[in-house]
């Protein structure tokens, strides 16, 4: 007999970037260990980003139970474009911000806690209390951010403390980077942080994509927290081919504190300096940059080496991922931000292709490329170390020597990473 497990989660196909591929994946593969998956998602969400190709994943096994959300986005949208970066998690320095977008930023923080989806949350509980009820379900599981998710959870289970609630943390709360760019007064701040220590000790278990977001979980009260990162749904694919160009890809959403400026110095450098790598070099970018970041690379000499495909569905995204030589991934430089792992980063690794990571030392990232052999991490500082890199890179592709990642990386394979969950929920 097939065991039910609710979701109650914002983000849902046709939502596109990764944060929706967690759980489209979980979901596909629960049915194959006896869990009949629900899923509970707004019905005209606000989504920043739309893959149409995503919603052909969705096992058809899923029960979807679709309701209606609020939410004030429309109408900040109205206001400033910058409002849609914001709502994307994309974040300008304040030097660079208009009167109308720190307007609208200081209102998101100080008003909308912990979000702007908030007005989901007494009609969800409503509307959840006697779903749960009908379907005899006994477990829920919330994902965020928004981590208005998590309070639809915390609700229920102060209605029903014989409910099991998992609350997974996709991205740390009150620990994330752009906290502080929230201009929150001080009671704000406190309303946010005892939120979310609410939400960790109650919640009988707590999930983190990172190995340091679970060390901040328990530290923080979480009864019990497990980390379960997120991974790949594609055989490894060992590329036999050599590419036309030696092209380092940065794949995703690229915004300005996550701007790796000694990577664009050194390859600036590099053009200049060496006619041949300056031929044979193809920086490619594929989904949403910054304009900032845009406008560092055109002071460069860069411009005829950079091709940028803006933003592509997810299948195409993955076929320029394979088409590569060395995948880009970047961190916030804080050490606050160590334990942030990209989605990407997976199938970085699915695609056989090495991986290139900036961000804080010590970082989670750096735990993963150094288990599966597939790559380097820097900090922003390091530049000597990263300019070598570089260039036994390219020798390495002007030579045709493949390169070789640990076996491994299957653990990361969606269905393994499905068994474990299994595991922690039984």
């Amino acid at each position: 007999m097939s065991k039910k497990i609710l979701l109650v989660s914002y983000y849902w196909p046709p939502a596109g970037g990764p944060g929706v591929q967690r759980w489209l994946k979980f979901t596909k593969y629960l049915p194959e260990f006896g869990y009949e998956p629900y899923v509970y998602v707004p019905e005209n969400p606000s989504y920043p980003i739309i893959d149409q190709s995503l919603a052909e994943e969705i096992n058809p096994k899923v029960k979807i139970i679709r309701q209606p959300i609020w939410e004030p986005y429309r109408i900040a949208e109205k206001l400033t474009k910058n409002n849609t970066n914001f709502k994307a998690g994309q974040f300008e320095t304040t030097r660079k911000q208009g009167f109308l977008s720190r307007l609208s930023l200081y209102i998101r923080g100080n008003f909308f806690i912990p979000d702007a989806r908030k007005f989901w949350i007494k009609p969800s509980v409503k509307f959840l209390t006697r779903y749960l009820k009908e379907t005899g379900i006994k477990t829920i599981i919330t994902t965020g951010p928004p981590h208005s998710m998590h309070l639809i959870g915390l609700r229920l289970k102060d209605k029903d403390p014989q409910l099991r609630w998992i609350a997974d943390f996709r991205d740390p709360w009150t620990q994330i980077s752009y906290y502080s760019q929230l201009k929150l007064t001080s009671s704000s701040d406190k309303k946010h942080k005892h939120l979310e220590k609410e939400v960790l000790q109650k919640a009988d278990l707590v999930i983190s994509t990172s190995y340091t977001d679970k060390e901040n979980f328990e530290r923080s009260g979480a009864k019990k927290a497990v980390c379960i990162t997120n991974g790949f749904d594609s055989e490894i694919n060992l590329k036999n081919n050599k590419t036309s160009k030696f092209t380092l890809s940065y794949i995703g959403m690229l915004e300005t504190l996550r701007n790796p400026h000694n990577l664009w110095k050194i390859l600036d450098e590099l053009v200049k300096q060496h006619p041949d790598f300056r031929e044979d070099l193809q920086l490619k970018l594929v989904g949403k940059v910054a304009g900032s970041i845009l406008e560092d690379l055109q002071d460069t000499s860069l411009q005829s080496n950079i091709i940028n495909k803006g933003y592509l569905s997810h299948s195409e995204s993955v076929f320029e991922m394979n088409d590569s030589d060395i995948l880009l991934i970047t961190n916030f430089p804080e050490e606050r931000s160590r334990g942030i792992i990209p989605g990407k980063l997976y199938e970085y690794l699915a695609s056989g292709n090495t991986v290139l990571s900036i961000g804080p030392e010590n970082a989670d990232v750096k735990k993963i490329l150094d288990k599966t052999e597939a790559g380097k991490h820097f900090s922003y500082t390091d530049t000597d170390n990263l300019k070598f890199f570089i260039l036994n890179e390219y020798e390495k592709w002007k030579n045709n020597i493949p390169h070789s990642p640990s076996q491994c990386i299957n653990e990361f394979h969606r269905k393994e990473l499905t068994r474990i969950l299994v595991k922690v929920i039984e």
